[in-house]
């Protein structure tokens, strides 16, 4: 039996030291041994006064920025967020808005984005997704877009709405410009205005060049020109067989230039 104890008690005084090493060396990495408390990052709840003490100052905790609520640890780009960077003023808040508007000065580093413009929501939405690719999410801001829950405000739903809709404008603006490229245009004051279509015209690659023509948007007085295809069936009804191969020239939203032939690829406006 004492044969026993000894090795047994050799080996309880190893592990114990193996332990006590591997503590050691944690603790000298920076773990806390009270993390086990706190929620999952990707669910921690931060308040606005504790993501201000993330800033990527000497002596603070780390450097965090959010947006939309949801915060980002950035240290992989402290040059960038930490102090004396181009923006610094980004660290420790959720400056949304600032995002969309490029106002880096008190008034626009906040999270605030009522009445921006459906371009702006956009933007928000495409930094919120380059953080999400780019940077270690940390939790949620208990503010503005989520509650002391965690959960969605009824803010967060509506600018969650307003981007779906901006996007919904731009798939639809995306489209109408592959029906109705953009013309190719000059002016000189001893020529006038040109205008003429090409198969690169407008930035969209295609097999045929289109005529000029003036394009109405509804509720919109002003116009501006398109190249309009002119043969085949109208833009929506591929599969069609009965149609006068005309292409879009009946769209109802278009006019001829007074003074250009109805199928020329070039129109001149003399002054």
């Amino acid at each position: 039996a004492r044969s026993c104890r000894g090795p047994m008690r050799r080996g309880a005084a190893a592990a114990a030291a193996l332990l006590c090493l591997g503590a050691a060396c944690l603790l000298g990495r920076g773990f806390d041994p009270r993390a086990w408390l706190l929620p999952p990052p990707r669910h921690r709840l931060l308040s606005a006064a504790e993501l201000a003490r993330h800033r990527g100052a000497e002596g603070e905790p780390g450097l965090y920025l959010a947006v939309l609520g949801r915060v980002f640890d950035v240290e992989r780009g402290r040059r960038h967020y930490g102090p004396g960077g181009a923006y610094s003023g980004l660290a420790g808040r959720d400056a949304t808005r600032a995002f969309a508007t490029g106002d880096f000065t008190p008034v626009g580093l906040v999270d605030d984005v009522s009445g921006l413009s459906p371009g702006e929501m956009l933007a928000i939405q495409s930094w919120l997704s380059f953080y999400t690719d780019n940077y270690d999410p940390v939790g949620k801001l208990v503010g503005r877009f989520y509650d002391e829950n965690g959960a969605p405000t009824e803010a967060l739903r509506q600018t969650e709405a307003a981007i779906e809709e901006a996007l919904k404008f731009k798939a639809e603006s995306e489209q109408r410009k592959q029906q109705f490229p953009p013309c190719n245009s000059e002016w000189s004051s001893a020529k006038g205005s040109r205008f003429w279509c090409s198969r690169q015209s407008g930035g969209v690659s295609r097999d045929w060049a289109g005529v000029p023509r003036k394009l109405y948007r509804p509720g919109s007085r002003g116009s501006h020109c398109v190249c309009v295809r002119t043969t085949g069936p109208p833009w929506g009804q591929p599969d069609s067989t009965r149609h006068s191969d005309r292409g879009d020239l009946d769209n109802p939203h278009l006019e001829e230039y007074d003074g250009c032939h109805p199928l020329a690829e070039q129109c001149v406006l003399r002054v």
